[in-house]
């Protein structure tokens, strides 16, 4: 299959990453795999550019990861999306998150609103739904932060680059 996109990925901390794990480590203890990206650090998808945009979006991270501190979030809810085949953890939207966000869009349209979520698994309908108790269960609230826009092509994926925010 032929790249299609370019997504510009928020990556989130490495204790929120390990939190994360043990989540999805439920899951598959009972069963839940999912379909969900393999080897993909735990983010905040931020942005969508067709493939002919990499070189400018390049640009554009590069330019936000030196003017963007690392951005605390609160990961204070799970949901699902409509048609339920994502669930996901969630932060409390905040300014600081919408700025980045803003800035790396780059005034290119966007397939969907900007919905702040981090993806646990992806799958049928009926699977994610019974994946819930589960989740449930071990689902805590947390805090922690965005460290790096990471910017990868997809299918298959390709890594373009990875950039550190400012550590205040």
């Amino acid at each position: 299959m032929a790249e299609s996109f370019i997504c510009l990925m928020a990556d989130l901390d490495e204790g929120v990453q390990k939190n994360m794990s043990s989540w999805y480590e439920a899951l598959q203890k009972e069963g839940f795999t999912g379909k969900q990206t393999p080897n993909l650090p735990y983010h905040i998808s931020l942005a969508t550019y067709p493939l002919e945009m990499e070189d400018k979006v390049v640009e554009n991270i590069k330019k936000a990861a030196a003017e963007f501190s690392q951005v605390q979030v609160h990961l204070s809810h799970m949901g699902m999306f409509a048609g339920g085949s994502v669930l996901f953890a969630a932060p409390e939207r905040n300014p600081e998150l919408d700025k980045l966000q803003e800035a790396c869009q780059m005034g290119v349209p966007q397939p969907y609103p900007f919905t702040p979520h981090t993806t646990i698994l992806i799958d049928e309908p009926e699977v994610v739904q019974a994946a819930i108790p589960t989740f449930v269960k071990c689902f805590k609230p947390m805090v922690g932060k965005v460290v790096r826009l990471h910017l990868c092509a997809f299918w298959p994926t390709r890594e373009i680059a990875s950039l550190e925010l400012k550590d205040d």
